[in-house]
């Protein structure tokens, strides 16, 4: 019994990861966005003919970014739920969480350059 209801829970668990992916696609635009350029960049890994190592790099540069961004959209609505109205508190915490948003984005860029650059010159 205890076996069966962890299999369901995963199951239903990954459900709702499932459907938050989905949720953050079809709403957020900056989700839309970092898509856009994962697909991109996917794209030019085939044209660049990556190695398994860059390969590596690059899908979770892709990964981190696409984390955070959800995990920076997640705390914003909870902020928002939380305290609709401005509140300075409440500001600091979602602009901190766009700061991580970046620093990973800027991270990503430089991955990025180091990996097709020299691909490109």
């Amino acid at each position: 019994m205890a076996r069966e209801n962890l299999l369901s829970n995963r199951i239903k668990g990954i459900g709702f990861a499932l459907r938050g992916a989905w949720l953050l696609i079809r709403t957020e635009s900056s989700i839309q966005i970092q898509i856009v350029i994962a697909v991109v960049m996917t794209i030019a890994g085939f044209v660049f003919n990556l190695s398994a190592l860059e390969w590596i790099v690059q899908i979770l540069a892709i990964s981190l970014v696409l984390g955070v961004e959800g995990i920076n959209t997640a705390i914003e609505k909870m902020s928002d739920f939380v305290h609709p109205e401005f509140n300075e508190k409440i500001g600091f915490i979602k602009d901190v969480s766009a700061g991580a948003v970046m620093f990973v984005s800027i991270g990503a860029t430089i991955i990025g350059l180091l990996i097709y650059l020299p691909k490109i010159i």
